[in-house]
C-alpha cells in the first residue's frame, strides 16, 4: 500500500492539472447588439429622438412587425459546450418605443426570465384535394383532354396554327 503523503501529492497534483484545462475552452460570445447600462443612462425618455438612440447604441436588431416606432435590441452571450453545441449564459432584450414624432417615450427590459414557453403543435395543415382516393387519383383526368389545347385550334381546311388563319 501507497503511503498516505503520496497518495495527497498525487491527488493534489492531479486536481491541479485538471484546473488548468480551463484554458483549452472557448470563451463567452457575445451576439446581437448589447446595451451597456451607462449608455443607457445617455438616453431620456421624452427628449430623445431616434437619431440620438442610433448614435448612441447603434441600429436595432428588429422592429416590431407591425409598427415601425417599436425598436429592439437583442443580445445573447453564450459558450460553446461539448459537441459544439452552443450554451446560453444570458440572454437581454431592450424595446424602445418612439412616437409617431420620432421622440423616445418608453424603454423596457426583458431577460430570459420574462420568456415565455412556446409548444410546438404537431400536426400538418390541410390542404384542398389531398382527400382523393386511389381511384379517385388514377381516374381523375380522364374526360379532361383537349385535343386543341397544346396544339393549337384546327381552322377551316384542316390546317393547324396560324396558317388556318391566314387563309392558306
Amino acid at each position: 500500500m501507497l503511503p498516505w503523503s503520496l497518495v495527497r501529492r498525487v491527488t493534489l497534483i492531479a486536481c491541479l492539472a485538471l484546473s488548468g484545462c480551463s484554458w483549452l475552452m472557448n470563451p463567452p460570445q457575445v451576439r446581437g447588439n448589447k446595451i451597456d447600462p451607462e449608455q443607457m443612462k445617455e438616453l431620456t425618455p421624452g427628449v430623445s429622438t431616434k437619431a440620438d438612440v442610433t448614435a448612441v447604441v447603434g441600429s436595432p436588431t428588429a422592429h416590431d412587425t407591425f409598427d415601425d416606432n417599436i425598436w429592439i435590441y437583442i443580445s445573447e452571450m453564450t459558450q460553446p459546450r461539448i459537441g459544439r453545441t452552443l450554451g446560453d449564459l444570458s440572454q437581454h432584450v431592450v424595446v424602445m418605443t418612439f412616437d409617431q414624432g420620432g421622440v423616445l417615450r418608453n424603454i423596457e427590459e426583458k431577460t430570459k426570465a420574462d420568456a415565455l414557453p412556446v409548444s410546438v403543435v404537431a400536426r400538418t395543415t390541410p390542404s384542398p384535394g389531398t382527400e382523393a382516393s386511389f381511384m379517385q387519383q388514377l381516374l381523375g383526368n380522364i374526360g379532361r383532354f383537349n385535343p386543341g389545347g397544346a396544339l393549337g385550334s384546327r381552322g377551316s381546311g384542316g390546317q393547324v396554327g396560324s396558317s388556318a388563319l391566314s387563309g392558306q
